[in-house]
């Protein structure tokens, strides 16, 4: 019997291009991209061992043609790549590394095929990793879910509002700490499904709106704004983002590397400065509206 063979493209990327570069994966036909940086251990199948200060992305694809395709497309400074793993086992080898972690101090993340034995924890969110950025790992989510939880008497039944949602993650994690509602808004239509997916599967249906209007788009004002992106996104988009903040409101950027801290800072006029906690090479902004 011939084993089946499935392709998969490898991409070089700065860590500032992560976000973009996984997005467009997707866009090319990708069925999931995995994230390899430094401390990566050098999984099966894989092309390139990353060098310093650069991360590897690895998009799988359901065909050749889709994944030719891309490598075409994708920027020939990334060094893209194509590659193939015979056999199937490989398909469920990656979640040996998604375990339960604790994302912050009262909330753990688990996998659907996981389940988390530790020591007890206010929450645990069931959240499946793979079709939209957010499941926690990545430091910029982490950095905002700390910040939520430094805030959580303010987010006590607050209605919120997430910006560039992904899987949904950050506002699943503001109504675990209290939040009555969130809005949840990705300019990728496909997220959609996903953010629905994990709020049904966390009882938070209820909860969540999630859509693919623009943030331009969205009426009235929100007590509470989130906004996992990245800086060359939150800068265009601070008028809109800073519009949609109640004056006195909390306001959450992530995203954003140390040496973009004043750029971005110097985007959002009407705000004070509230913390700026670090994570790596990564910082968040939690920033309050001036009244």
């Amino acid at each position: 019997m011939t084993e089946p063979r499935f392709p998969f493209v490898t991409i070089e990327v700065s860590p500032d291009d992560v976000d973009y570069a996984s997005g467009l994966f997707f866009e090319l036909g990708a069925a999931g991209v995995e994230e390899r940086d430094a401390t990566t251990l050098n999984k099966p199948g894989a092309l390139k061992v990353p060098g310093s200060n650069r991360v590897i992305l690895v998009g799988s694809f359901s065909d050749h043609e889709t994944a030719k395709a891309a490598v075409a497309t994708l920027d020939a400074t990334w060094n893209p790549e194509l590659g193939e793993i015979v056999g199937d086992a490989w398909r469920d080898a990656w979640k040996e590394h998604f375990r339960p972690f604790a994302i912050c101090k009262s909330i753990v993340i688990q996998p659907p095929w996981d389940t988390y034995k530790g020591p007890p924890v206010e929450t645990i969110l069931e959240l499946e990793p793979g079709r939209a950025f957010g499941t926690g790992l990545h430091e910029t989510t982490s950095l905002v879910a700390g910040v939520l939880e430094e805030h959580r008497a303010e987010l006590g039944g607050a209605e919120i509002l997430d910006v560039g949602t992904g899987s949904g993650i950050l506002a699943l994690i503001a109504l675990a700490l209290g939040a009555k509602s969130a809005r949840a808004i990705d300019n990728d239509a496909d997220v959609v499904g996903v953010v629905n997916e994990n709020a049904e599967r966390n009882q938070k249906s209820h909860a969540v709106v999630a859509d693919a209007t623009p943030v331009e788009d969205i009426e009235g004002t929100y007590p509470i704004v989130l906004a996992n992106i990245e800086a060359f996104v939150l800068i265009p988009l601070a008028k809109a983002i800073s519009a949609r903040t109640k004056p006195g409101g909390l306001l959450v950027l992530s995203g954003i590397l140390v040496p973009q801290k004043d750029t971005v800072l110097a985007a959002y006029p009407d705000f004070d400065l509230v913390s700026a906690p670090e994570k790596g090479e990564w910082i968040a902004l939690a920033l309050r509206k001036k009244a």
